[in-house]
C-alpha cells in the first residue's frame, strides 16, 4: 500500500513538469530541451537557498524564478538570435550544468536536518508518503486552475493562436515573439518549481537529476492523451496529471517484475515509444479491418 501511495505522490509532483511541457510541446508545437537544464536548476537554487537559511516557500519560489529566466533566455535565442529552437534549448541546457555546479558548489547538496516545505507540522503528522500526495495535489490543482483561467483570457487566446498558426497570429497584430518568450518563461518556471519541490521531497539536489526529464514529462502527456482520447484543451491539462500518475504505476509494476532502478530511463523511453505508436497502430488495424470487410463483401 505504501508503494502505491508513494507512486501517487510522485505522480502528482512530476505532473507539474508534464503540464509545463504541455505549454510548449502541444500549444507552441515544439519540444523544449531547456527543461533538462531548468529542472536541476530549480532544484539547485532552492536547495542551496534552504541550506543558507532561506524560508522554504521563498526557496521554492526562487526555483520558479530561475527556471523562468532560463526559459526566457531560450526564447530570446530563438526569436531574436534566430537560433533553431532545439539548438537554443540545448545551449541553455548545457549552460545550466555549469550554473548548477556554481550554485551548489559541488555535484550535489543534501537537505539533511534542514526545513523544507514538507516540514510543516500538518504534513509531518500525515501517514508516510501522504505528505507528497497532499502537497502535490494542492500545487498541481492550483497550477492547472490558473492555467485554465489564463488560457481563457485574451492573452491566453493569443498564446494559443501563436502555436496554432503563427502567420495568422501576426496578421492579427499579435507579437508571436513575445508569446513564445512568455510561453518558454512560464513553462520553464513551472519546471524549476517542480525541480524545487521534488528535490525537497527527495532530500537533496544533484547536478545530474535532469537527465531524462523531458521523456518523463512527455510520457505524462502522451499517456494521458492515449488513455483518455479526444478531450477539450482544459480536460487535456487534467489528463496530463492523471497520465503522470498512471506512468508511475507502470514503473512500479515494471520494478515489481524484477527490473533494476538503473533501467528506469530505458524503460521510460520504451513506454513513451509504445504510447506514441499506439494511435498509429490502432488506425492501421482499423484500416485493415475495413479493407478485409470490403473484400469479404
Amino acid at each position: 500500500m505504501s508503494m502505491v501511495v508513494s507512486s501517487i505522490g510522485q505522480g502528482l509532483l512530476w505532473a507539474i513538469l508534464g503540464v509545463a511541457l504541455f505549454l510548449t510541446f502541444r500549444i507552441l508545437n515544439f519540444a523544449d530541451m531547456t527543461v533538462e537544464g531548468t529542472f536541476p536548476l530549480g532544484a539547485a537554487a532552492s536547495v542551496t537557498a534552504l541550506s543558507n537559511g532561506l524560508s522554504p516557500w521563498l526557496a521554492t519560489l526562487l526555483g520558479f524564478l530561475v527556471g523562468a529566466i532560463a526559459g526566457m533566455i531560450t526564447g530570446l535565442l530563438y526569436t531574436k538570435g534566430k537560433i533553431p529552437i532545439l539548438l537554443a534549448g540545448i545551449l541553455v541546457m548545457t549552460a545550466c550544468l555549469s550554473v548548477n555546479l556554481r550554485i551548489m558548489g559541488g555535484s550535489n547538496v543534501s537537505l539533511l536536518g534542514k526545513k523544507t516545505v514538507f516540514s510543516s507540522h500538518f504534513l509531518e503528522s500525515l501517514p508516510k508518503y501522504f505528505d507528497s500526495v497532499f502537497l502535490g495535489f494542492i500545487v498541481i490543482a492550483i497550477a492547472t486552475i490558473l492555467l485554465i483561467i489564463f488560457l481563457q483570457t485574451d492573452l491566453g487566446q493569443a498564446f494559443i493562436v501563436t502555436g496554432d498558426n503563427p502567420f495568422m497570429a501576426r496578421s492579427m497584430g499579435i507579437s508571436t515573439d513575445k508569446m513564445i518568450i512568455m510561453g518558454l518563461a512560464l513553462s520553464n518556471g513551472m519546471i524549476g518549481l517542480g525541480g524545487a519541490l521534488i528535490a525537497q521531497s527527495n532530500g537533496y539536489a544533484d547536478v545530474n537529476m535532469g537527465i531524462g526529464t523531458i521523456v518523463i514529462a512527455l510520457a505524462s502527456i502522451i499517456i494521458g492523451e492515449v488513455v483518455f482520447g479526444e478531450l477539450t484543451l482544459n480536460q487535456r491539462l487534467v489528463a496530463v496529471t492523471l497520465g503522470s500518475i498512471l506512468y508511475r504505476f507502470v514503473l512500479l509494476i515494471v520494478l515489481q517484475l524484477g527490473f533494476s532502478t538503473n533501467d528506469l530511463n530505458l524503460l521510460s523511453a520504451l513506454i513513451l515509444a509504445i504510447c506514441l505508436m499506439l494511435p498509429n497502430l490502432s488506425q492501421s488495424l482499423k484500416f485493415d479491418r475495413v479493407i478485409k470487410k470490403g473484400a469479404a463483401k
